[in-house]
């Protein structure tokens, strides 16, 4: 195939993976990101939440407000987390995706602490939002309002990473390739921080993968309501994902969590081999315009 030929098909099938994924792949490095990011810039309209969200570096200077639905939305006076402090790390800074509503970095600096009360060397934090929340140009549907946060399963090491580390450690898989069950890597100290999580009041629900949630299913001892909060999702597999409770009124609260720890039947179906290993879905994701979020959203892109 002649190399003009072979960068067409390439670009072709980067695009369609871009377009029909919800997330690429979660652990990207830098120079992966870097691929998907250009890509994404070259075949957006120009009209594209996700291109215009991405495009500001600095919080809107506004009351704090998460505007909107998780997966529609916007957060107005984010703050940022550090890249690092007592108890955690940001990783992948280069993404500059380490924002919040004020309520989203004061838990991770309080659920920091509790952690390493807990004995937990120290938090890896992943994906928050961008400095104005809104779509990301890579990756995630939610993460919009500056309410969530992807915690590594990953201890963090003795020393502190440097630049580079961050953006090329690669987090630990803690599911069984078949996605069955957990493997070694997933233990007692894991399920420990995953109910310090839960037990968090401003914690709405946790995702986790659904061998990590029957996992915890069967390690949890004591008081078993926190496994409630644990909610099965594809992935995850790597991290778990945080989402805080809505703050204020123009924030779209979730349907509520079911009763029930969620350990029985309803945990069967996560494990069919058709939801474990899904056919891929080849249809074009669609592309949310600024039209398409709510008014305020466009004030703050337009603010200062």
């Amino acid at each position: 195939m002649a190399p003009h030929m072979l960068r067409a098909s390439f670009s072709l099938g980067l695009s369609l993976l871009l377009l029909a994924s919800p997330a690429v792949r979660a652990e990207t490095n830098a120079a992966e990101e870097a691929l998907y990011r250009a890509e994404a810039l070259r075949t957006l309209p120009k009209n594209a939440a996700r291109r215009l969200f991405s495009e500001p570096a600095t919080p809107a200077q506004l009351a704090a407000e998460a505007i909107g639905a998780y997966g529609r939305g916007c957060v107005a006076g984010a703050v940022e987390l550090p890249p690092e402090g007592p108890g955690w790390q940001v990783m992948r800074p280069s993404r500059v995706r380490n924002f919040g509503h004020p309520k989203l970095v004061a838990w991770i600096e309080k659920f920091a602490a509790e952690a390493q009360e807990d004995g937990w060397p120290g938090l890896l934090v992943g994906d928050m939002a961008q400095p104005r929340g809104g779509p990301m140009l890579t990756g995630h549907d939610s993460h919009q309002l500056g309410l969530e946060a992807d915690i590594w399963l990953t201890p963090a090491p003795p020393l502190l990473l440097n630049a580079e580390e961050r953006e090329e450690m690669s987090a630990i898989d803690m599911v069984q390739p078949d996605l069955l069950d957990t493997n070694a890597d997933f233990t007692s100290a894991q399920i420990a921080l995953l109910r310090r999580a839960a037990l968090m009041p401003d914690v709405d629900r946790i995702f986790v993968n659904a061998a990590i949630k029957a996992a915890a299913c069967r390690g949890a001892t004591g008081e078993r309501g926190w496994l409630r909060k644990l909610r099965p999702w594809p992935g995850h597999t790597y991290h778990f994902h945080v989402a805080l409770k809505c703050p204020n009124a123009g924030c779209a609260q979730r349907n509520p969590v079911p009763a029930g720890e969620g350990c029985g039947k309803e945990l069967d179906h996560w494990f069919r081999p058709e939801v474990r290993f899904p056919k891929p879905d080849k249809r074009p994701r669609r592309i949310l315009r600024l039209a398409d979020l709510p008014k305020a959203c466009r004030e703050v892109l337009a603010a200062p």
